[in-house]
């Protein structure tokens, strides 16, 4: 997807060197439906320069800063110089995002979707997003939660989140715990299962959740769990701890919740 408008001053723009002459470079903006802007020799390399080729070269992408737009005249000035290297990856790397995002919606909504129609899913996303890669991402993480504020029908929030869940690369992170559960009685292995069962959720763990129980030498058992963030990776693993307590202290047992490891693996 392509803007419309125009860039503002002190904007980053990804573009792609069109034409050098010898007094600046005229560069294709990427972002935006037939918009140029001219970098004047000044403003694409820091210092005295001798020959505009030695510093940028026809179909190079850049990034530049929009110094100054005039819309009457149909002119936007630009400066690669004053785009540091921090900018212009992380500029590039939100521009490859949202190629990736464009893409997504393609696939949710089929090749031929109607302009308006894009536009109108867009426009109701960046409502509550900073971008449509965020609102894809978000709903590859939370599924239909993710969208429940935006301005959509279900049919096309079932379209979004089922795209999402099969193309996004979804960052997640890992933490890990340890419960030890004793039970003094009889049948305590039986209470003992049933309270690894409990911690595991007993089929109720979300699906964005990985959550999974193992045995490290007894008593201790290992918690792991890979959720989309921290916050709800120590959750869910404090929770599956509690279920695993709240079992076995019901049978009469007992279970303690630790983060280090106090056995050795066999």
């Amino acid at each position: 997807m392509k803007y419309s408008g125009w860039p503002e001053p002190g904007e980053l723009v990804v573009g792609k060197v069109d034409e050098i002459t010898d007094f600046g470079v005229f560069v294709d903006l990427e972002e935006y439906e037939d918009k140029r802007g001219l970098a004047h020799i000044s403003e694409v390399a820091s210092g005295w320069i001798k020959n505009v080729r030695d510093h940028v070269r026809e179909g190079q992408t850049v990034v530049a800063k929009v110094l100054d737009v005039d819309e009457g005249s149909q002119q936007i000035d630009l400066s690669i110089k004053d785009v540091n290297e921090h900018q212009h990856k992380e500029k590039i790397q939100e521009w490859k995002n949202e190629q990736k995002a464009d893409k997504w919606m393609s696939l949710a909504f089929g090749e031929d979707v109607a302009d308006e129609q894009y536009q109108s899913v867009a426009d109701a996303l960046l409502v509550e997003f900073e971008s449509l890669y965020d609102a894809f991402e978000s709903a590859a993480i939370h599924g239909e939660e993710a969208l429940a504020e935006v301005d959509l029908g279900d049919d096309d929030v079932e379209a979004i989140v089922s795209t999402a869940r099969e193309n996004v690369s979804v960052p997640y992170v890992n933490v890990t715990g340890y419960v030890d559960l004793e039970c003094p009685s009889g049948d305590g292995v039986d209470h003992i299962k049933e309270a690894l069962q409990a911690a595991e959720g007993n089929g109720d763990v979300s699906d964005e959740i990985d959550l999974s129980v193992s045995y490290v030498g007894s008593p201790e058992y290992r918690i792991q769990v890979q959720a989309p963030d921290y916050k709800r990776a120590e959750t869910e693993l404090e929770a599956s701890a509690d279920r695993a307590r709240e079992a076995i202290e019901a049978a009469g047992g007992t279970a303690r919740y630790h983060r280090e490891r106090k056995t050795d693996d066999e």
